[in-house]
């Protein structure tokens, strides 16, 4: 399958220059430059909420309407995980420092997530998204997202799991919060790490989520206070994950063998879900994912200005590019991860076959 695709002329080589053209394009736009007031009032706005949340917390008191400040802290604390991901792409300051100090602070101060963990798992997922065998996100672990995986676990519940697995798929994402608080404390507890900042970055996080069950149980009897955290880690881990599912599940799947131009191989296996104001917030601009792919350290707010120029060119190009709504995205995840072992059979039975080939 991969000789074949590969034969002829190099078609990658036909893309190199187009890419560059696109950046330019961008760049006499104005769409790569630091967007350093709209992101102090994103921060500034979103602790002063996460404040306000905990005042009314000990305003409250002990009742059982602590589980909507619950939620509001879910969605708030969401809202940090997406700050963190822009400042690890610099796309907030000009400096490399401010830039990792404030994702290490957002994230792991106001979220409870490792950013060097963090940013070490999604580097390799830019550098090769949907690519078998080296993107993280779509590699071994509770749910199968390519064929490979499926065919490993055809017996007994693993069987019955997989073949449910896409509805099971959202419920399962209100567990994410506690799976990331976790791979963030064993991360920067492997003393094997040579990320820097390690320790300061496990004395935030365990810090923060010491503090936080404190708070609970000293405020909150033990019952108010388990359902709070419940429902907090619940709301934090769907959102996160509803925002970054629609991105690439669903998409084509590139063989380790082959070889794809930067253009494609960002824009082809990417999907966008359709913005409004309130969409671009909840999905923290990642409803973009092609413009972010292709423009890792565009300023979130610009990615809506960009798309305009990356689709016209991807167009001109003959480039697929998807965008679909927001609820018939989680619909082709859904069936994809339900069907993932029977219509994924060929990961090229997509139009991206059909211009490699061509």
């Amino acid at each position: 399958m991969t000789q074949e695709l590969q034969t002829g002329p190099a078609p990658s080589e036909r893309y190199v220059s187009r890419y560059a053209e696109l950046m330019k394009a961008v760049r006499d736009e104005g769409l790569l430059e630091r967007r350093r007031l709209y992101y102090w009032w994103q921060i500034g706005a979103h602790v002063a909420a996460f404040f306000a949340i905990w005042v009314a917390f000990f305003a409250l008191g002990n009742s059982w309407f602590q589980l909507v400040l619950a939620a509001a802290l879910g969605v708030i604390v969401t809202q940090f995980g997406f700050l963190g991901h822009d400042a690890a792409h610099r796309q907030m300051f000009t400096s490399a420092k401010w830039n990792s100090w404030t994702a290490r602070i957002l994230a792991g101060g106001f979220a409870g997530l490792s950013f060097a963990w963090w940013r070490a798992k999604h580097n390799m997922h830019h550098k090769g998204p949907n690519l078998e065998g080296y993107d993280p996100d779509i590699g071994p672990g509770a749910i199968a997202f390519t064929p490979g995986i499926v065919a490993q676990r055809t017996e007994g519940f693993a069987g019955w799991f997989v073949k449910r697995q896409g509805w099971l798929f959202f419920p399962l994402l209100t567990l994410e919060g506690l799976n990331l608080h976790a791979e963030s404390i064993r991360a920067a507890r492997d003393k094997t790490s040579k990320q820097p900042w390690r320790r300061v970055e496990l004395f935030l996080v365990v810090t923060r989520l010491t503090a936080y069950v404190a708070i609970l149980l000293t405020f909150l009897p033990l019952g108010k206070a388990l359902a709070f955290f419940a429902v907090q880690m619940a709301v934090f881990g769907f959102c996160l994950g509803a925002s970054f599912a629609p991105a690439h599940k669903g998409m084509p799947i590139i063989p380790p063998g082959m070889k794809l131009d930067f253009l494609r191989r960002q824009v082809m296996v990417s999907r966008n879900v359709r913005g409004n104001p309130v969409v671009d917030w909840a999905m923290g601009g990642l409803n973009y994912q092609i413009e972010h792919h292709l423009f890792p350290n565009m300023p979130r707010c610009n990615l809506r200005k960009a798309q305009p120029l990356v689709r016209a060119h991807c167009e001109a190009q003959g480039v697929d590019y998807l965008e679909v709504g927001l609820f018939q995205s989680y619909g082709i995840v859904i069936d994809y991860l339900n069907n993932v072992g029977i219509r994924a059979r060929d990961p090229f039975d997509c139009p991206l076959a059909a211009q490699l080939r061509g």
